[in-house]
């Protein structure tokens, strides 16, 4: 008699130990920087259809810290210890950035275009005034001094940094879910919010957008999508023919609508899970570089730029943005994210209060250097 096997879901199909989340999110870091150095060394983007190609690495980005920060809430089961990984996991690196932004690049930026270095620590929009305005993350002053004058974005001294405000506005979102139960106990409330977030998608495409902030929406979508993705993984099917046809609808969304996301949100989302267990691309970095990369590229192409590399044409010109800023985010991984990320057990964080049972849990880690950590 003669069994037929059971399909595969993306439950049985992960393996957190092997798998290609730190694989795509290095490459979708990747595809940001070479999309904004085309930017700021020759003024153009590389778009399908609607959409540049940097907007679709930061969705894809999104898609995947929602179903990693999801898979974070449900192992740690504790908003105190949760605010603290997620806030040693973007801060520490983020802030180290607006210094060396602050007190390294734009003094030399300050220098190739002319002028003298200390000149951009007073006046209007001056470098310790963007320390200040940009510390908690959201950014209200993208310039230092009017520089850099110069590439496809002037007086912007760092573009790649807005997103992260957003990005922790979900983790807020996840936060709540889970304080509320939702992510344990009734997640079929994620899916009743994914379906107004999709509505609010169709309308904002159709030119009516009632929540005001397309930003918003936007990455909230994704990102809920992909902790929907955690979530259900075990009734989500993984099959080839599924992505094939999730791929069709991405590239007709892309070249229909204005938002692809409008008709092809959950095909995207479902795109990037499938490639999390499907693509071959499954050793993990000794190194998590993806952060580093995404947050230091631009500073280090708008150098380049104001230093005459276009001169070296496109693809020279992007290949030595690309290379100074993975050495730049190996420093940052090595002095700052791994550093910070050894904190995650600190006493105040995982001590239990008295009276409360412990229990069992298991830390693998987030990204590259997350540590085997077990919690009796």
């Amino acid at each position: 008699m003669s069994t037929t096997p059971e399909r595969p879901t993306l439950a049985t199909a992960f393996d957190p130990r092997s798998n290609c989340l730190d694989v795509l999110r290095l490459l979708l870091a990747g595809t940001v920087a070479v999309v904004h150095a085309t930017h700021l060394g020759f003024g153009h983007q590389p778009r399908v259809g609607s959409t540049d190609l940097g907007s679709l690495a930061v969705d894809g980005f999104f898609v995947l810290s929602g179903f990693l920060v999801a898979s974070s809430w449900l192992r740690l089961g504790s908003l105190r210890r949760f605010a603290w990984h997620r806030a040693l996991r973007i801060l520490p690196a983020f802030w180290v950035c607006l210094l060396g932004t602050a007190l390294v690049v734009a003094p030399l930026l300050a220098v190739l275009t002319g002028r003298s270095a200390t000149s951009v620590l007073t006046g209007p929009e001056s470098a310790l005034s963007y320390l200040g305005a940009n510390a908690t993350l959201l950014v209200r002053q993208f310039g230092i001094s009017g520089l850099p004058g110069t590439g496809g974005s002037p007086d912007v001294v760092n573009g790649a940094l807005w997103t992260l405000f957003f990005e922790a506005v979900c983790y807020g979102i996840v936060a709540v879910l889970g304080v509320l139960g939702v992510l344990r106990r009734r997640r079929w409330v994620v899916l009743v919010l994914l379906a107004a977030l999709w509505a609010l998608t169709v309308a904002a495409a159709a030119g009516s957008n009632p929540l005001g902030s397309v930003i918003m929406l936007r990455f909230a979508f994704v990102f809920l999508l992909g902790a929907a993705a955690h979530l259900f993984a075990d009734r989500i099917p993984i099959s080839g023919p599924l992505a094939l046809l999730s791929l069709a609808l991405v590239v007709a969304g892309l070249h229909l609508l204005p938002d692809y996301r409008a008709l092809a949100g959950p095909a995207f989302a479902y795109a990037f899970v499938y490639a999390v267990v499907r693509l071959p691309l499954r050793r993990r970095p000794r190194r998590d570089l993806s952060y580093g990369l995404y947050v230091w590229h631009w500073p280090i192409a708008q150098l380049l730029v104001a230093a005459g590399a276009t001169a070296l044409t496109t693809v020279p010109f992007v290949l030595a943005c690309l290379a100074l800023a993975l050495l730049v985010a190996a420093l940052s991984w090595h002095l700052v994210e791994q550093p910070a990320l050894g904190l995650k057990g600190a006493a105040w964080v995982t001590r239990w209060p008295p009276g409360r049972p412990r229990r069992a849990t298991v830390d693998l880690g987030e990204g590259a250097g997350g540590r085997r950590r077990a919690h009796r």
